[in-house]
């Protein structure tokens, strides 16, 4: 079995990026891999351009993973379109000015930063506000245009984009539903090609199943933490990814048959990992997980989408119910 196409996600500030790549070796195992480098563009300075230029000169092919500041919510999500159209634009001059060369944009849709933050510390206390985005339907249609315009601007400038997907987002898809869209503000957009992040290290320890699950619905396959990322202040605060535990997702899902992302570059380096990878035997056999377990939950989790996406529909079953139990007793009784 051949190897998957591989893109490893890197997302480092500027004067660690530019030391980190000062490792001529970290780039020839790239080459040797004939693998893709998402590079987190955290900010538009030179240092960053240094790097990305460097990337060019050896053939290493660079898709440009936009972020935002963190008080603008770090990720892209449904409050903060203005925002991400304006980035882009900073974005193309910036590349431009610097004779930047990309193999296409990454668009990370996730949870605004600032919230993990608030959940942490309020909890109860955000119980209100959930309630309040809850009923606001009109902020995703709002959300969807936004992004859907910004991705016609992007393919209109000639990239190719792919996004970075949190993998509810295909249940919430097949309940034809926006519930997880307007609680967790993420925002389901048509792109080229869709990476659904299925982090084992952070759903243990039914990681592997939940993998194994969604990769079949994925464009890729986003595996990890091998140890990185932007630092959430001990709201996420698990070990990264063993060696074991990395093989086996890897091959997991390599069987799926999808191309792999590896989040990221700068854990494999720091464990060993990247070296690792070019003797990797991929034609070994992994035995596939359970999956009554994950199954079921998504089964239940699709059911209640559709249920509180369609409020009026529990009443109007239960209406029908009573009304169809009244009648047979009436027709009881006139017999």
């Amino acid at each position: 079995m051949s190897k998957p196409d591989l893109t490893f996600f890197c997302e480092l500030e500027a004067a660690p990026l530019e030391k980190f790549f000062q490792d001529r070796f970290i780039m020839d195992d790239l080459k040797a891999l004939n693998a893709r480098l998402s590079l987190g563009i955290l900010d538009l300075s030179d240092e960053r351009a240094q790097v990305v230029k460097k990337l060019n000169k050896l053939g290493v092919k660079v898709i440009a993973w936009l972020l935002l500041p963190k008080n603008e919510g770090y990720w892209f999500n449904l409050d903060n379109h203005p925002q991400a159209v304006a980035r882009y634009e900073a974005f193309k001059a910036w590349s431009a000015a610097n004779e930047l060369k990309w193999d296409g944009i990454g668009l990370d849709i996730e949870p605004d930063i600032n919230t993990f933050q608030e959940t942490r510390h309020k909890k109860l206390a955000m119980l209100p506000e959930l309630f309040k985005r809850l009923l606001d339907g009109r902020r995703v249609r709002q959300a969807q245009e936004a992004y859907r315009k910004l991705v016609e601007q992007m393919h209109a400038d000639g990239f190719y984009v792919e996004s970075y997907h949190l993998p509810l987002i295909i249940d919430e898809r097949k309940a034809h539903s926006t519930v997880i869209q307007r609680l967790a503000g993420l925002v389901d957009l048509e792109v080229d090609h869709e990476v659904l992040m299925l982090y084992s290290s952070f759903m243990r320890p039914h990681g592997q199943e939940i993998l194994w699950q969604y990769a079949k619905e994925a464009d890729s396959v986003g595996i990890g933490n091998t140890g990185g990322g932007v630092d959430l202040e001990g709201v996420i605060d698990v070990p990264p990814l063993s060696w074991e535990e990395f093989s086996k997702d890897l091959r997991l899902a390599h069987a799926s048959g999808k191309p792999v992302h590896i989040f990221c570059l700068e854990g494999c380096v720091a464990q060993g990992f990247l070296e690792k990878l070019s003797t990797f035997k991929w034609d070994e056999k992994e035995v596939a997980p359970g999956s009554l377990l994950v199954r079921t939950g998504r089964g239940i989790l699709q059911t209640v989408l559709w249920n509180v996406q369609r409020p009026w529909v529990l009443p109007v079953t239960l209406l029908g119910v009573i009304g169809g139990i009244l009648v047979i007793k009436d027709r009881k009784k006139r017999q």
